[in-house]
């Protein structure tokens, strides 16, 4: 009789027991589906200026022949570089890469961008968001770090023209090269793993033209300080540290263009840098506004603008800047006309 009932009291525990773990188990599965194991199933919605349909038009034209452009003289110039063995330089070589890196990245952005100008449904895969995400802040954090090797290529040309061959060697510049595409992926992939991993709880209208670190973040339902410290240390790591690291070049460089005797002699040393001083001021504090606007909706809007800007115009324009001011490109477009 004892047995009996003591069997019976453990078959009453352990049922109890059960359910608690069933219960358990429902709360963590919703959970999970309510903030992220099933989030890889999941599309966005790319706000945009959605409720503009008038300006989506504007931008649609603008954008679409910022790219073309972009597309012709950034090929032109890694064409150019490459087929012409007066540009076999560390400066030609620097700028086929700056070219080639404007080519993926606007390519990265541009066609599903244009394309989502025109559709009604403006959604993006959770794939193709994460590619999207990887792929254009990988090439925008290596040319950070471009802008500043080819800031240091100029200083070395200016202040140590006599050892210039020997500081810029092939394999030095290579290595400069391969460590600004490795370091650019490399916090690529650290933001996007960071930044893919937080529980949307269901939100997916991002108000970006495309999926940027930022406006992700926005969505998450749970604490962020964790990916705001990343994004911060990696703003301070790939814009404010290079930038810093070109505005002392450019400080040694203009010492030594002030002691050079000759008005020619400056005025080569001055358009030697000019170029990539342009572009280094158009690529930067555009990049440096649209990463810190406020979060109010006028400022959202600017930053925006301003990721377009930095996207399409600017890599529009650098060709342009590098091959308007500079002779040796013009006579090997010529050269090159002439051949063909």
């Amino acid at each position: 009789m004892k047995w009996s009932i003591a069997i019976k009291s453990l078959i009453l525990i352990f049922h109890f027991m059960g359910s608690s773990i069933c219960l358990d188990r429902e709360m963590v599965c919703k959970e999970a589906s309510w903030g992220g194991d099933n989030q890889s199933d999941q599309e966005f919605i790319l706000l945009g200026v959605a409720d503009r349909p008038q300006l989506e038009m504007l931008l649609f034209t603008i954008i679409l022949v910022c790219y073309m452009m972009s597309l012709l003289g950034n090929t032109a110039i890694i064409v150019v570089s490459y087929t012409d063995p007066r540009l076999h330089t560390p400066m030609y070589f620097f700028l086929s890469n700056l070219s080639f890196l404007d080519l993926c990245y606007t390519t990265s952005l541009g066609p599903h961008m244009l394309l989502n100008f025109w559709r009604r449904s403006k959604t993006i895969t959770y794939n193709g968001c994460a590619a999207e995400l990887y792929i254009s802040l990988a090439l925008g954090s290596t040319e950070c770090i471009l802008l500043a090797v080819m800031a240091y290529d100029r200083y070395a040309a200016v202040c140590h023209p006599l050892h210039y061959t020997a500081i810029m060697s092939h394999s030095v510049c290579f290595k400069m090269a391969a460590f600004s595409w490795v370091s650019g992926f490399s916090n690529s992939l650290v933001q996007t793993v960071l930044t893919l991993r937080l529980p949307r709880c269901g939100r997916n209208q991002i108000d970006h033209f495309f999926c940027e670190v930022p406006a992700l973040i926005k969505l998450a339902c749970v604490d962020t300080t964790v990916n705001e410290t990343a994004l911060f240390l990696a703003t301070v790591l790939f814009l404010l540290v290079p930038l810093g690291l070109i505005i002392v070049s450019y400080i040694y460089i203009a010492i030594a263009v002030l002691r050079i005797s000759s008005t020619a002699g400056r005025r080569k040393a001055f358009n030697t840098c000019a170029s990539h001083l342009i572009v280094v001021s158009l690529f930067y504090g555009t990049a440096i506004s649209s990463y810190s606007h406020p979060s109010s909706k006028n400022s959202r809007d600017q930053g925006k603008m301003m990721a377009l800007f930095y996207t399409f115009i600017t890599t529009m324009l650098n060709p342009l800047i590098y091959t308007l001011r500079n002779k040796e490109v013009h006579r090997a477009l010529g050269r090159a006309v002439k051949r063909n």
